[in-house]
């Protein structure tokens, strides 16, 4: 303001009273519009926050849920396939010429969207291909519908969907609400960290965040192996490389196959070699109800998983996605329970005689 007084004391003196007047109030004017001060709408925002975290997830504190174990070895096992064709097994999905499939978009060698092509790629996307080729004849007979992590199952119950491709692991707690196939990969438990982390194993992890995908099994193992740790919990396992990326987790922990696909994505990150737990990915399948069998959709399905392991289809498949990540026994062994006899029998007769 006294530089704005300084200004108005300059005015000519020699310049007509009305040009000196009129010059003296814009001047006026100017100053006074610079005295007016913004409203600091800034001034809650921390700035040392970075950056918003994924769309959907959200930090669990630490012991803010109990923890409980994930029980996987105690399935009973899948339906084992029959001598009937498919239009007798699946007569519905047969007649609508489709089979439409839960997957990911964004599991990178499991499940994506190739930037460049936009197709559909990865190794649960082949293995949907090759149950409908055993359905129609035609490997592209395929309705793929994007799903996510937390978000599995739901379409699936309610009749949206035919079956479930999508890093599914088989547990007690699933069976007991779902059928499953006979597994088609197993994975091992791992944790998958930035190069200069300092973190080489779970002791390492007390204090630090930890980020797993909302609904998966590695939430509860987050819950159980890392007590001290905030979890961030993400809609899909691509939000967690981004989340490493900009330093709001310092580790994600997960199955090999789905950090294989996070790893091959950033060079300065890499998964410990230290094998945490086990477990089974399947194809899920709605449960049989009164008004719909889908015990036969259970058969047709493992009907291709045994043609893929006979005809070396399944290794191809795994060296064209894991080959150059991870190491293989092979696929995993055939899964099926004890059923009763189906086999028709003759009746008896009234004597008792068959």
């Amino acid at each position: 303001m006294r530089a704005c007084r300084r200004l108005l004391q300059r005015v000519n003196p020699r310049l007509t009273v009305g040009l000196s007047v009129l010059l003296s109030a814009s001047l006026l004017t100017s100053c006074i519009q610079q005295e007016i001060k913004e409203p600091e709408v800034y001034s809650q925002i921390n700035p040392d926050a970075g950056p918003p975290l994924p769309p959907g997830s959200l930090v669990e504190g630490v012991g803010e849920v109990a923890a409980k174990p994930v029980i996987t070895d105690s399935w009973e096992g899948s339906l084992s396939p029959d001598d009937r064709e498919p239009k007798e097994r699946v007569p519905e999905i047969f007649k609508r010429g489709r089979l439409i499939v839960g997957v990911d978009q964004s599991q990178n060698l499991l499940s994506f969207r190739d930037p460049v092509s936009g197709q559909l790629r990865g190794f649960e996307v082949q293995l949907a291909k090759e149950i409908a080729r055993d359905i129609f004849g035609n490997p592209e007979a395929v309705d793929f519908r994007f799903v996510d992590a937390g978000d599995r199952l739901r379409p699936l119950s309610q009749g949206d969907l035919d079956i479930v491709i999508r890093s599914l692991s088989v547990t007690e707690e699933r069976a007991k609400r779902l059928e499953f196939s006979t597994p088609y990969f197993h994975s091992q438990t791992r944790l998958l960290v930035m190069d200069n982390s300092g973190i080489e194993g779970v002791d390492d992890l007390s204090g630090h965040t930890i980020c797993v995908a909302d609904g998966s099994t590695a939430l509860h193992k987050a819950r159980l192996m890392a007590p001290e740790s905030p979890i961030l919990r993400t809609r899909n396992w691509s939000d967690c490389l981004m989340s490493l990326q900009q330093q709001q987790a310092q580790a994600i922990l997960g199955d090999d196959a789905i950090l294989s696909g996070i790893a091959s994505q950033d060079p300065y990150t890499r998964i410990l070699p230290s094998i945490l737990s086990w477990e089974s990915y399947a194809v899920a399948i709605a449960p049989s109800r009164t008004n719909k069998d889908t015990s036969g959709l259970v058969r047709q399905v493992n009907s291709t998983m045994e043609r893929i392991r006979e005809d070396t289809t399944w290794w191809s498949m795994f060296n064209d996605w894991f080959g150059p990540y991870l190491y293989t026994y092979g696929p995993p062994p055939l899964q099926y329970r004890d059923e009763p006899d189906t086999d028709d029998e003759e009746g008896e007769t009234d004597d008792g005689e068959q």
